[in-house]
């Protein structure tokens, strides 16, 4: 009996022995070692959809694992931002923040997370400025008889946007102001579905994000009037500024970065961000954002600068938000 006894306590010894260093294997498993969701707030097709496809696939050749965008649409990103920020923090499930967020945090009165809290910032992704175009069949060719046209037919020249409270909606929003003209401001679920119906004809006009307007642009498609960079842009050096076509200092830049649910382990994070920084400086990503009309972010691309950059966001689009007035519910 006592023979079986110590037999039983060596198999378990060594049994306990196995599960500890098969748990201590485990634990040590590098990130990431599954498939990790990125979650865009916004319809396929738009720009926070194609820059976040792009990242997918770097960030894919990068690690070694499968990054997948799931669309999650409405309430101008807010949809997808909830689901991201209530989900486990293991780094498996990321969100492609964007400048939509921190204007949300003025324009919603009730939000059922917050973007500062609720997320850790692992890197910025890309800038670029948006740029009024309209639809060809709009007898309309520049930004001064833009102006002269919404004065003469107030509220009937219309402005799609991606959304209430977007960067196109405020930089339409912004216009509005700083010419004292009445546009009709037309809503939707995504830079994507606002296009299409401006290549329709159901809207004149749109302060687009400039990747997905650009290709209608270059194929006649859509006619563009001007860019709110200070600056002209390489993708469009025949398109003037605003500001060159009378709006002094109208410069509005929308962003994109990478999220994800506050508690993800510092590791993580700091893996994603090399990551991230390896993928934004690859000739491959140089190259499709030249092509696109995105520019990365200038170094250092820390996870400390990007919360700054959102912090001082969320106080400039503040005050955008209250002297417009505009609210969302």
């Amino acid at each position: 009996m006592k023979t079986i006894t110590r037999r039983l306590a060596a198999i378990a010894a060594a049994l306990s022995g196995t599960l500890a260093v098969n748990g201590a294997s485990l634990a040590a498993a590098p990130y990431p070692d599954r498939p990790v969701t990125i979650v865009v707030g916004y319809a396929a097709g738009g720009a926070t959809d194609i820059v976040a496809r792009l990242m997918a696939k770097s960030l894919t050749e990068e690690l070694g694992q499968s990054f997948v965008v799931e669309n999650k649409t409405g309430a101008n990103s807010n949809i997808g931002a909830e689901i991201v920020s209530r989900a486990t923090a293991d780094g498996y499930t990321l969100y492609m923040g964007s400048i939509a967020n921190t204007i949300n945090r003025s324009l919603y009165s009730k939000l059922n997370y917050d973007f500062v809290k609720d997320f850790k910032p692992v890197g910025l992704v890309a800038t670029i400025p948006n740029i009024l175009v309209v639809n060809p069949k709009v007898p309309i060719k520049t930004v001064q008889e833009y102006i002269a046209y919404a004065k003469a037919n107030p509220g009937k020249l219309t402005c799609a946007s991606s959304g209430s409270g977007s960067s196109i909606h405020l930089s339409c929003e912004l216009f509005k102001m700083e010419t004292s003209t009445d546009i009709l401001h037309v809503p939707y679920r995504g830079s994507g579905p606002a296009v299409a119906d401006l290549l329709g004809g159901q809207v004149d006009s749109m302060f687009d994000n400039l990747p997905s307007s650009l290709p209608h642009v270059q194929a006649g498609k859509l006619r563009a009037l001007g860019v709110t960079s200070p600056k002209r842009l390489d993708a469009t050096p025949d398109v003037p500024t605003l500001a060159e076509s009378g709006l002094a200092g109208f410069d509005v830049e929308s962003w994109f970065g990478l999220m994800a649910p506050a508690g993800t382990p510092d590791a993580v994070v700091k893996r994603l961000n090399e990551a991230l920084n390896k993928a934004l400086a690859s000739a491959a990503v140089q190259a499709s954002y030249k092509q696109s009309g995105f520019y990365a972010p200038q170094p250092p691309n820390t996870p400390q600068t990007f919360s700054k950059k959102i912090a001082s966001e969320i106080d400039k689009w503040g005050a955008v938000v209250k002297r417009a007035n505009i609210k969302a519910n």
